[in-house]
């Protein structure tokens, strides 16, 4: 049967066609214009209208373009990395006798770049699974032969002997006595003491966590305070954190004026700076970037530490960026974390400075060194620390294997540019909430002091012949046993104890800023100075209490309550922190450091 016999006789003109083998070349069926194809542009090949190349509109692309187009993304990690091979290799020629470049972080940049480049065409298995047999046939077989119940009790034991050797073996010289590092040792027994029996949860209290966390602080204390290398590996680190932050002062150059933008105001030196690095934050959570970086970091910290994802990052970026700005880093998963990790991610930011005021500080005359590493410190110990004062008692979103979750507004982003511009908005949000936040903490300590201040006036406390009465003059009695438990020398104990409480009563600035002018601080012991710094080396303050509320609750609204509730906790734990760091150096002080 033929194929039109299978059409309705009715049916449009163009459907009634023969096939070839019944039709003759010469006959034309009727089409309609929008159905015809032109004869000259029609192609000879089944299922191409214009296979012929010379009849496209498209320019002719030569082979090398064809494989760049494909591979682009390897040719550009190929000149990457020779464009770095060149540079690196350079550098050691050309500045190998100059003091001002070094060798040191253009090389760990170089090695970092390699090893990224290498395993993006290795997989890491290659290189992880002989790691981990090795691992598992040294110290693994180690830890299975172990009884179950006697791996904690030897791993603190092991940690005990670390603190005993390295505290006790260097010489005494003038107040750095074996005696006052044993009570350096003693405080550090003491806090974390107070920190078990004020444990929300004493018997939940992961003491993997501690032990590795408190072990590691004092490793790296011994790296960055005894060793060059590790100083300037750390304070490098800094520097660029404060560099990027710092990009915001030519902004505000335009907005206003170059005299106004190098006045020394919070307004003006903390608050741009925030605001920048929120956009920025925001275009590279777009771009994928800090995905990558935040499941790297999480795989590394919940293997040697067991703590979360979000926990691990906000830890390890805080010393750098500041307790406002690493917030943000976690912003996708603020509203699935747990009471123990914000507890932990505000101890955090209790418990050390930022980069971005760190050079202000090694500007007004104090240690660098001390500076530096009480930041680094501060990494492993808030982790330590937080945990026995919060112990966790469910499985976080973040713990393992980080996937950063997507919310309503990244998936309405449409470029990087436009999640930058997202970020500025956030950012300027954010920054007025700091504000905000900051002036009517700090007006309510100010409050409290007028009444204390009228209130002692009548008991001769008014500043005249006796110290006017104030928070911070309670604070210096009531700390001065903590300032003996630090390892201050007793004549000291009372200063050491007013600076800690003005730093916690008013902030570390006022504090830094009565340690170098002040002559009476100024005449303390050099080991008074120096655990006096890592005691006063922390945003653990009231303003900063503020600030803390105010950023967490404006990245996750429905998440204000669950802040507020375990803001004071945060507080109290990120002091403490401040104050191991404080006892670890007066365990490894010697009279070079000031």
């Amino acid at each position: 049967m033929a194929v039109n016999d299978t059409i309705e006789p009715n049916a449009p003109a163009y459907l009634h066609h023969s096939s070839s083998s019944e039709a003759g070349p010469d006959v034309k069926t009727a089409v309609p214009d929008q159905y015809a194809i032109d004869p000259e542009k029609q192609s000879t090949h089944v299922g191409s209208l214009r296979a012929d190349s010379e009849s496209s509109d498209q320019p002719r692309r030569g082979p090398v373009y064809a494989f760049v187009k494909r591979h682009w993304k390897v040719v550009f990690q190929v000149v990457g990395f020779l464009l770095m091979t060149v540079w690196w290799i350079y550098g050691l020629v050309k500045y190998r006798h100059e003091d001002g470049k070094g060798w040191l972080i253009p090389s760990l940049i170089y090695i970092a770049l390699c090893l990224r480049v290498f395993f993006n065409f290795v997989p890491q298995t290659l290189v992880m699974r002989p790691v981990r047999a090795v691992w598992q046939l040294t110290a693994g077989r180690v830890y299975d032969l172990t009884p179950k119940k006697l791996r904690q009790p030897l791993a603190g034991f092991v940690t005990v002997a670390v603190f005993i050797i390295g505290t006790m073996v260097s010489e005494e010289t003038g107040d750095n006595t074996r005696g006052n590092r044993g009570i350096s040792l003693f405080g550090l027994v003491v806090l974390l003491f107070v920190l078990t029996i004020t444990s929300r949860n004493w018997k939940i209290i992961p003491w993997h966590t501690v032990i590795g966390g408190m072990l590691s602080q004092f490793i790296i204390a011994l790296f960055v305070l005894r060793t060059e290398a590790g100083y300037d590996i750390f304070k490098f680190i800094s520097d660029m954190a404060r560099e990027l932050l710092g990009f915001a002062k030519d902004g505000l150059i335009f907005l206003t004026s170059e005299e106004f933008a190098a006045s020394p105001w919070f307004f003006t030196s903390v608050i741009p700076a925030i605001i920048f690095f929120i956009a920025l934050v925001q275009m590279l959570y777009y771009v994928g970037f800090l995905a990558w970086f935040i499941q790297k970091f999480a795989t590394f910290f919940f293997w040697s530490l067991r703590v979360s994802g979000a926990e691990a990052i906000v830890a390890a970026a805080t010393p750098f960026i500041g307790q406002g700005e690493s917030a943000m880093l976690i912003r996708p998963f603020m509203d699935e974390l747990t009471l123990a990790e914000i507890h932990q991610i505000m101890t955090c930011g209790f418990a050390t400075i930022a980069g971005s005021v760190l050079v202000a500080y090694i500007g007004m005359g104090l240690n660098p060194q001390a500076l530096v590493s009480s930041c680094i410190m501060s990494i492993p110990a808030t982790l330590a620390v937080s945990k026995m004062r919060f112990p966790e008692t469910r499985v976080p979103v973040t713990a393992g294997k980080v996937e950063v979750p997507k919310s309503e507004e990244d998936e309405k982003t449409v470029n990087a540019l436009h999640a930058f511009t997202n970020g500025s908005w956030l950012g300027l949000k954010i920054g007025a909430t700091i504000v905000a936040c900051l002036l009517t903490m700090i007006a309510a300590v100010a409050l409290v002091n007028g009444l204390l201040g009228w209130w002692g006036g009548y008991w001769g406390l008014d500043g005249e012949i006796h110290p006017k009465l104030s928070l911070q003059l309670i604070l210096s009695y009531l700390l001065w046993p903590v300032a003996w438990l630090l390892g201050v020398p007793k004549g000291d104990c009372l200063k050491v104890g007013e600076l800690i409480g003005m730093k916690i009563v008013v902030n570390e600035f006022v504090a830094f800023d009565s340690l170098v002018k002040v002559p009476r601080f100024i005449e303390m012991a050099p080991r008074s100075k120096l655990i006096a710094t890592y005691a006063c080396c922390g945003f653990g303050n009231i303003g900063s209490l503020g600030i803390q509320i105010g950023v967490l609750s404006q990245i996750s609204p429905r998440r204000s309550g669950d802040v507020v509730k375990v803001s004071i906790s945060a507080f109290v734990s990120g002091v403490l922190c401040t104050l191991t760091s404080a006892s670890v150096a007066g365990m490894l002080f010697h009279d070079g450091m000031i």
